[in-house]
């Protein structure tokens, strides 16, 4: 039971909690995509960093160890390089 404890204590994830709105929204967008929710989700976030301005939202920012993970940490596209990228999602 204890080594049981010590996974759980060291495999915490944040789950966030969507609104009933959101999750059908998501379901409806994975149904059109053809893809898992899970999978939809991720490429959703993949292309927020081209509708939102990454060097506000790394200025922004709390914690700078993540960086080289982030989705943000990336150069702002031009309006019809972000269309590509939706197109081969």
């Amino acid at each position: 039971m204890q080594q049981t404890q010590q996974a759980d204590q060291e495999n915490v994830f944040y789950t966030p909690k969507f609104s009933n709105r959101a999750t059908i929204s998501v379901r409806r967008l994975a149904w059109y995509m053809g893809k898992p929710m899970t999978k939809t989700i991720n490429a959703v976030i993949q292309i927020l960093p081209y509708m939102f301005n990454s060097t506000k939202v790394c200025n922004s920012c709390k914690d700078k160890t993540k960086c080289k993970y982030c989705a943000f940490n990336t150069p702002n596209l031009a309006h019809d390089e972000q269309f590509k990228i939706l197109e081969n999602l």
